[in-house]
């Protein structure tokens, strides 16, 4: 997240697995929304994005046509009916709807690419379609998803150590922000992750990032482990040993943040229709403890942000539907939304 970012720049998009529904909501996107996609580009693979173009064209409210452009300037130039496409890797065979090593290595050769020009400053800002974890895996990437390759490729190109360069994911829906503590990784993991050291780590970042775009510390509160926040260590003792010393340790360093209030409750006082939270984000202890309630409020608008990285990266609240993969019937509103925070 980065508030000064230069807004003139092209906006980079990277394709996704080719597999899954990322070039269909893609192309639908340019379709749709030709104001808000004007000015980006699409890195990733030529050919796939064609062949998921020729299914969708009999559909699409306004022709198409897609333009290979050697560098992401290019795409300044391009008119609201082109849609500008960076080659990335190289093209390999797949199948539509299918997991396989092949659709891993042109997603990967477009997450790397597309991250590169936003290191280099070269693109305002990047919006990542879908990929598969499995695929990614298949392909010799060693990062269980988007999350972690980013921040190892800008630790390196920062030339600092991963550690040394915290970052933490957002989810988040128009009336409801949620920052996780832990992201993929097995519950039983995620609850080892529980230590005051990266509790604290989690609000530092979350504070740093809010009052670097919105100019203004965020109000936080945080959720507990255990059932009912650990009642008193009836139920568990996370909250007492870990969770609570690292609240109090932010409020020492100025940070508003209250809690660790009981789970099933905490969301309730984020969330609310008519914009009038009682809190900004809630900080949740790990994956589905804070992604469930995002999602129960509608994917149509969720997006996901990456907090700590030194661009701004935002994607779509949802993953690569292999089963409806090539039918048609993708819906760009959550790309569309996660397009339009990338833009600011």
């Amino acid at each position: 997240m980065n508030a000064l970012r230069n807004r003139s720049l092209p906006v980079a998009i990277s394709m996704g697995d080719p597999a899954g529904i990322g070039p269909e909501i893609i192309i639908k996107a340019f379709a749709q929304s030709p104001d808000l996609t004007q000015g980006c580009c699409v890195f990733g693979d030529m050919p796939a994005m064609q062949h998921h173009l020729t299914q969708l064209t009999p559909t699409l409210s306004k022709p198409l046509v897609l333009v290979a452009v050697s560098d992401v300037a290019q795409a300044l130039d391009c008119s609201q009916h082109h849609i500008p496409v960076l080659q990335t890797g190289l093209s390999q065979p797949f199948a539509v709807g299918q997991i396989s090593a092949a659709a891993g290595a042109m997603a990967a050769a477009a997450i790397m690419a597309a991250t590169q020009a936003a290191l280099q400053g070269k693109v305002s800002a990047l919006v990542t379609a879908p990929v598969h974890k499995k695929a990614l895996q298949l392909s010799g990437v060693e990062f269980p998803g988007h999350t972690e390759m980013l921040q190892s490729l800008s630790a390196n190109h920062l030339g600092v150590s991963v550690n040394d360069l915290p970052v933490r994911m957002m989810l988040s829906c128009p009336s409801l922000r949620v920052v996780l503590v832990s992201i993929h990784m097995a519950l039983r993991e995620a609850i080892e992750r529980v230590t005051t050291a990266q509790v604290l780590q989690t609000l530092q970042v979350t504070h740093a990032s809010w009052l670097h775009v919105f100019g203004q510390a965020p109000r936080m509160r945080v959720a507990g482990l255990n059932p009912h926040a650990g009642e008193e260590g009836l139920f568990g003792e996370e909250e007492i040993r870990f969770i609570a010393p690292a609240i109090q340790q932010a409020q020492a360093l100025g940070m508003s943040v209250s809690g660790p209030y009981p789970p099933d409750t905490v969301f309730m006082y984020a969330h609310s229709e008519q914009g009038q939270q009682e809190v900004d984000v809630v900080v949740a202890m790990y994956h589905d403890q804070g992604l469930i309630p995002v999602k129960y409020l509608g994917l149509d608008n969720g997006i996901n942000q990456t907090l700590g990285l030194p661009f701004v990266r935002t994607s779509p609240d949802h993953g690569t539907a292999f089963d409806i993969a090539g039918k048609g019937i993708a819906d760009p509103r959550s790309f569309l939304a996660a397009l339009k925070v990338a833009k600011g």
